[in-house]
């Protein structure tokens, strides 16, 4: 019992239990079908923000592009999904069936080579995770080989975001274009479009998500984890006691993403297709925004922060088409201004030291024993009554006194 007490405050389970009990059973339970599809949409932004607590929160390096990686990863699972979709029998009207309707759009007359790894699905879940780690290997490793960080690393992806999204949208013909892949309707003739496909898509999700936080929260408590926040606040020591920093950076980019490749792909299931406007500049500042809002230190209040953010661009541009970006940015200076480590500063520096003293004098409470009932004051007794005076001896005559003596 001890144990499983111990690990729960090691690894921080019960704001995890927490969280799986509202995603699994809460929400379920209380929203229709298209409401919870819109959190699992959500919860595909999520797995970007968890990988920014690692890398930004405890590697100190901010990436604003991780919207490539979610893309790559995205784009990874519809390209498997579009070929499915583009059978010989579907696309048996234009002019080279078997292939894609863009590319017929744009003369390709046979399947582009880049094409073939994605007709296999156990290959294309692979690539989901290992092509947007090999291109945050290439990048990570050629700028923190040469110790290029902090504001220069971050416009560096940016960069990187813009030219991605210009590729994308230049090559028309093997992407989509501007369009992306679209018409993604089924999996290994499987139909994602149906309510019951709906649930399975969104209980996937949501167990991927709570593997990774449990993955990042172990990284967190290992060595490997101290590490990380030592090189977040003195890198020069770290690298003085004889550590690599440069390793370590390259290491927890490419996990954040492939974090961010996993979300990609399970949007692009759940939401049915991908479009470069999830690459750009915009849509990874917004990630970043996600991270920021729930808390860069925390793997949970990430989450939520995701979740809280969407929900609220939602319910703002439902309600307040003119007005929701205003909105949206006042809710994000908000939080930052008055909870600089967001909701998860607000509950770690306000609630819980309020909950925990709380406790405390209930506990006092209901130790100490309670006061004794005073005893009713008792009636006075009257006054005892005085001794009566001793009688006067008699007076004898003289001689008297003598003789008996």
């Amino acid at each position: 019992m001890n144990f499983i007490k111990a690990s729960i405050l090691r690894y921080q389970l019960g704001s995890l239990l927490l969280l799986v009990l509202l995603l699994a059973v809460v929400l379920p339970l209380s929203l229709d079908i298209f409401r919870l599809n819109l959190v699992g949409k959500y919860l595909t932004y999520a797995f970007v923000a968890v990988g920014l607590v690692m890398v930004w929160g405890y590697g100190g390096v901010l990436s604003l592009g991780q919207g490539v990686f979610f893309g790559i990863g995205g784009y990874a699972m519809a390209m498997f999904l579009k070929l499915e979709a583009s059978d010989p029998v579907t696309t048996k009207i234009q002019s080279t069936p078997g292939i894609p309707d863009f590319m017929d759009w744009n003369q390709i007359t046979e399947l582009p080579a880049l094409w073939l790894p994605f007709k296999s699905l156990p290959l294309s879940l692979a690539l989901v995770v290992l092509a947007p780690m090999a291109l945050a290997w290439l990048v990570s490793f050629a700028m923190f080989k040469r110790r290029v960080g902090g504001v220069y690393f971050a416009i560096i992806t940016q960069a990187v975001a813009l030219i991605c999204t210009v590729l994308i949208i230049g090559q028309q013909g093997y992407t989509g274009g501007v369009n992306g892949m679209t018409d993604l309707k089924t999996m290994l003739g499987w139909d994602t479009r149906t309510d019951g496909a709906k649930y399975v898509l969104y209980y996937v999700c949501v167990g991927l998500l709570v593997a990774s936080i449990v993955l990042c929260r172990w990284i967190q408590t290992s060595k490997l984890g101290t590490l990380l926040l030592a090189m977040r606040d003195k890198e020069d020591r770290v690298r003085f006691s004889g550590y690599d920093v440069s390793n370590f950076k390259v290491f927890i980019f490419c996990l954040a993403a492939g974090l961010s490749g996993i979300g990609g792909a399970m949007f692009a299931l759940q939401v049915g297709f991908m479009s470069p406007s999830f690459v750009g500049i915009v849509p990874s500042i917004e990630m970043v925004i996600f991270c920021a809002v729930g808390g860069r230190m925390s793997l949970v209040g990430a989450v939520y922060g995701a979740l809280l953010v969407n929900a609220g661009k939602t319910l703002f541009s439902e309600s307040f088409p003119d007005l929701w970006l205003f909105l949206m940015a006042g809710l994000f200076i908000g939080v930052t201004m008055a909870f600089p480590m967001g909701l998860a500063g607000l509950w770690d520096e306000k609630l819980r030291p309020w909950w925990k003293e709380r406790r405390k004098a209930l506990r006092e409470a209901a130790v100490q024993p309670p006061a004794s009932t005073p005893l009713p004051p008792s009636t006075p007794l009257p006054p005892a009554a005085p001794a009566a005076a001793a009688a006067p001896e008699p007076h004898l005559p003289d001689g008297v006194g003598s003789q008996r003596a």
